[in-house]
């Protein structure tokens, strides 16, 4: 079984300027390591299709998605917050970076791969209900996660968020949904300020200290998520892949390395085959250092293709 390797052109084309970390470089820095790895050849390649209006409004409200698509500008910069702008590619770039995602669901439930990998941008885990924030416009990871349940008949999924930054938009969408569980680790106090003491039974916040480890952060996850997951017995598994907790990415100040993607990976395969029938979506998150970002990921998409 193949691993869905998912991304679209327009996602370079959304620029919030030559200084903005969430830049079109990230795309090919994870590319250009793949193909350097070797693994490239080996990924089942898709061209994600726009996201529906009707799989939106699952996370999304309604007049959340009229405001942003008559925001979008036709020529020039928008400026939504203070870190996350629209140039005119902005609006179908993000359109695709959710199709992305509902495309990884429905190929990995049709049987014709086991998992997939989302190179996509915007990136998705701060936009909230009715909020863009934090680079972010729409959710992927929660639209992909909500199409599993509604489109699939599913009962339960997980989704882990190893970014460094809490994903206040998949706990906003998700709090009061049990049917999502939610496992998180992000660096706190620190950007977007939130998630230190909003858990719930199905709500596995883990907040950590700047300057943690890899070993600290694989014993959070050993005490807090695998117990978690295993009592919650998801059908689907979803994973919200920041790699912006690296030590050489300065975004933050986390210590985590190659190694600790890589061994996270293989604990949530390992989840997803007990549970789930091995079934896995990845979405790209956050990850700035570029060339830290081309070798975690090509980590991450090595465990979850076996090769």
């Amino acid at each position: 079984m193949q691993t869905a390797y998912i991304t679209h052109p327009l996602c370079l084309k959304h620029d919030m300027g030559a200084q903005h970390p969430e830049c079109p470089a990230r795309i090919h820095a994870v590319e250009d390591q793949l193909i350097a790895s070797g693994l490239f050849g080996y990924l089942q390649h898709h061209e994600a299709p726009e996201v529906t209006r009707e799989q939106l409004l699952r996370v999304h409200d309604a007049d959340y998605l009229d405001a942003i698509a008559a925001t979008s500008p036709q020529q020039g910069m928008i400026s939504l917050d203070g870190d996350t702008t629209m140039n005119p590619f902005t609006y179908p770039a993000a359109l695709r970076a959710a199709g992305a995602a509902v495309m990884a669901v429905d190929l990995v439930m049709a049987g014709q791969v086991e998992n997939a990998f989302c190179n996509i941008r915007p990136p998705g885990h701060h936009a909230e209900r009715t909020r863009a924030m934090g680079f972010c416009i729409f959710n992927n990871v929660a639209i992909g996660a909500a199409h599993a349940l509604a489109a699939h008949g599913l009962h339960r999924v997980a989704i882990a968020d190893f970014d460094v930054h809490h994903g206040n938009g998949t706990e906003d969408i998700f709090h009061d949904d049990p049917r999502v569980m939610l496992c998180s680790t992000f660096q706190h106090p620190f950007y977007p300020y939130c998630g230190a003491d909003s858990g719930n039974d199905h709500i596995i916040n883990v907040p950590l200290k700047a300057g943690t480890s890899g070993g600290e952060f694989r014993t959070a996850v050993s005490t807090h998520w695998l117990p978690a997951l295993e009592r919650f017995q998801p059908e689907f598994l979803f994973i919200s892949a920041g790699f912006d907790a690296h030590r050489d990415d300065d975004m933050a100040s986390m210590g985590l390395v190659e190694a600790d993607y890589s061994w996270v990976t293989e604990e949530l395969k390992r989840i997803a085959a007990k549970f789930a029938k091995s079934r896995i979506v990845s979405v790209l998150e956050g990850g700035y250092e570029l060339h830290a970002l081309g070798r975690s990921a090509t980590t991450h998409i090595k465990v979850l293709s076996g090769l």
